[in-house]
Order: structure tokens, then C-alpha cells, then sequence
């Protein structure tokens, strides 16, 4: 019978999929479920706008827990753990700055104000926490049982990284989304906003709002991120609470880099090819597996380099554009303001609009 205190001893070649002791576990997920109630119920209780200064206040305490907790790991568990652990962290996190701007291009297009985008993210992150803990169990089973899932998992994210060089741009069609044509189908809908509200009464009715779709996009969205994310992270560390904790931290502080960094997705000029090179780089690595153990070490230094790179150069490009045309007009930002409509573009359905992101589509 397994001990509560102490983490399952797993047969030579297999997944840990208990490798630390259960209250560490549960630490976690009550210092998770505490942070969210916090954010939920406390400081955005009412929709209101997030200023860019709270944004990036918000950004760099997550930032700074997610390194204390990798700190943590390494004091508890040693260094390698604490290296895989930040190698996944940086992964979830380079791969989320890609899923923020398509979530911009969402709320753009639903016509979604600035108020209201705060509380749509929230639950999306309350849906993306449960479906990722559910991928990572799956993955980590797979894994565990066939050994070749491993060459699947490689063979995905090198596609995947093809797919972002030769089709930087994807098509977003919401109206071939399938979740969100089965929804519109059973349950009535209007094109106006009621405030932060997902469903509002009519005339006696319950109708959903366009937050509703909103949500359900960004929910379906992710889902297809998380194919690539989480074989990503697989190829670092098999340890799944070390690709759980990297993820989660990810996850929690995507909301306020989203309103930091949602209007500047024109200064991210080689993102798709940083993103590119990191899925390869994991997917060779998989791919090696049984030929060559590449050290954590090398893997963490390899995402350093390419993210440092890739910011390098979009620095350097984007300096140069505004030397070469000083007075740009300004790009489109997270969603329209304050006291601009609350009402969905008439027929948003039945368009599409093209991303940066080359990885998924909603329509896929």
C-alpha cells in the first residue's frame, strides 16, 4: 500500500507518476487553488481595467515565484530537477507568449473590451489548469506503456516546428470551431455583451453572450497548444511533477503578461522561428532517446541561447522599422477600449482572421 508520505519507488525505465511524496502534491494545488481565489474573489471581484503598470507588477511576481519555487527544488530535490524544471518552465513560457497574442486577436475580433478581458482569461485558465493536468497524466501513461509514444511525441513537434517556418500565419475561422458550433446549436446566443456576464435573460430566456464563445475558443484553443507544449516538456523531464509545477507556473502568469504584452506582437518579429527552433531542438532530443541522453543542462542552455536570440534580433529589427519610419501608426492592441461598444461585430462567425501562430488553429 502505497505511503502517503513518501513518493512511490517506480520500476527501473519507468514514468514517476507520483516521484514526490503526495503532500507535496497537495501543497501545490492548495497554494494554486489559494492564488486563484485570491485573484478571483479579492482583487478582480468587479470588471475593471488591468493597467499596464498592475500587468507588469503581476508579471514579475509570478515570474519571481515560479524562480523561487525552481530555488526550492533545488535546495529539496538537487540540481538536475531544478534544471528540468526551469528548462520546462522557459518552454511553457516562450510557447504562452505565442498563444497571447491569438487570444488578442479573439477579443479583437468579438469586439470584447478591456474590462471584461480579465474574467474571460480567468476561467480559461481555471479550464486550462484541469485539461493540462489531465494531458500530462495521459502523456506520462503513454509513455509509461508504449515506449514508442516517444518517437510520436518527436516526430509531432518536429512537424510542428516545419508547420511554423513554411506557414508563419494560420487562418482562424471560429465558425468551423466544432465545440463552439455545438454549443450555438443548443443553446441560444445574442450578439450583445450584458456586462462580464456568460449567459443573460431575455424575454423569459437564458441566452449566451459573446463572452461565452469567447471563452469556449480560448478553451479550444488551448487545447491545441497543449499538443505541443506537453510532449515539449516531456522531452526535458519525465518527472511529472516537475512538468505539472513548470506548467501551472506558465499558466498562472500568463493572464497578467497577457495585458503587458497583448498590443506588441509587431515587435515580436522572430518568434515563430524561436518557437520553431526550441520545438525541433526538444523533438530531436526525443528522437535520440534510446541513441544519446542529452543532458538537462544542455537542453536549459540551448532554450537560454534561442530565446535570448530570438528577443535580440526583434530588439534589433524593430529599431531599425522605426528608424526607417518614424511615425508608425500603432498596432492593434488587446480589445477596444472602455467606452467603445459593447455589442459583437454583426456576422463574426462567418470570418476568419489570420494569426501569427503558426502552431494551431481555433477551426482545426
Amino acid at each position: 500500500m502505497l505511503d502517503l508520505t513518501e513518493a512511490a519507488e517506480p520500476q527501473e525505465g519507468a514514468i514517476p507518476l507520483v516521484s514526490v511524496p503526495l503532500w507535496a502534491w497537495a501543497a501545490f494545488i492548495v497554494f494554486v487553488l489559494a492564488m486563484l481565489a485570491l485573484d478571483l474573489f479579492v482583487l478582480h471581484r468587479g470588471a475593471r481595467e488591468v493597467s499596464l503598470g498592475e500587468a507588469a507588477l503581476w508579471s514579475a511576481i509570478w515570474v519571481v515565484l515560479a524562480l523561487a519555487f525552481g530555488g526550492l527544488l533545488f535546495v529539496w530535490q538537487g540540481s538536475g530537477t531544478a534544471e528540468a524544471y526551469l528548462a520546462g518552465y522557459l518552454i511553457e513560457k516562450s510557447l504562452s507568449v505565442d498563444n497571447i497574442f491569438v487570444f488578442a486577436l479573439i477579443f479583437s475580433m468579438f469586439g470584447v473590451p478591456l474590462r471584461y478581458q480579465h474574467r474571460v482569461l480567468m476561467y480559461g485558465v481555471i479550464g486550462a489548469l484541469v485539461m493540462r493536468a489531465a494531458f500530462i497524466v495521459s502523456g506520462a501513461a503513454l509513455l509509461e506503456k508504449f515506449h514508442a509514444t516517444i518517437y510520436l511525441f518527436g516526430a509531432l513537434l518536429i512537424y510542428t516546428a516545419v508547420r511554423v517556418l513554411r506557414h508563419g500565419g494560420t487562418q482562424i475561422h471560429p465558425d468551423k470551431n466544432p465545440v463552439l458550433r455545438l454549443i450555438r446549436r443548443v443553446i441560444p446566443a445574442t450578439d450583445t455583451l450584458h456586462g462580464h456576464k456568460f449567459f443573460t435573460r431575455v424575454g423569459g430566456r437564458w441566452l449566451a453572450t459573446p463572452l461565452l464563445a469567447v471563452l469556449i475558443l480560448i478553451e479550444s484553443t488551448d487545447v491545441l497548444f497543449a499538443i505541443d507544449s506537453i510532449p515539449a516538456i516531456f522531452a526535458v523531464t519525465r518527472d511529472t511533477f516537475i512538468v505539472f509545477t513548470s506548467n501551472i507556473f506558465a499558466l498562472l502568469g500568463m493572464r497578467a503578461l497577457y495585458f503587458l504584452l497583448a498590443g506588441a506582437a509587431q515587435r515580436f518579429i522572430y518568434l515563430q522561428t524561436g518557437l520553431a527552433i526550441i520545438l525541433a531542438g526538444v523533438g530531436v532530443k526525443l528522437l535520440l532517446t534510446d541513441v544519446y541522453q542529452i543532458p538537462t543542462w544542455a537542453s536549459l542552455l540551448f532554450i537560454l541561447a534561442v530565446l535570448g536570440g530570438t528577443l535580440g534580433l526583434s530588439w534589433r529589427a524593430t529599431r531599425r522599422r522605426r528608424s526607417a519610419a518614424p511615425d508608425p501608426s500603432p498596432g492593434p492592441g488587446p480589445g477596444p477600449g472602455p467606452d467603445e461598444a459593447e455589442s459583437a461585430p454583426t456576422g463574426v462567425l462567418g470570418g476568419g482572421i489570420t494569426t501569427g501562430a503558426g502552431r494551431s488553429g481555433c477551426g482545426s
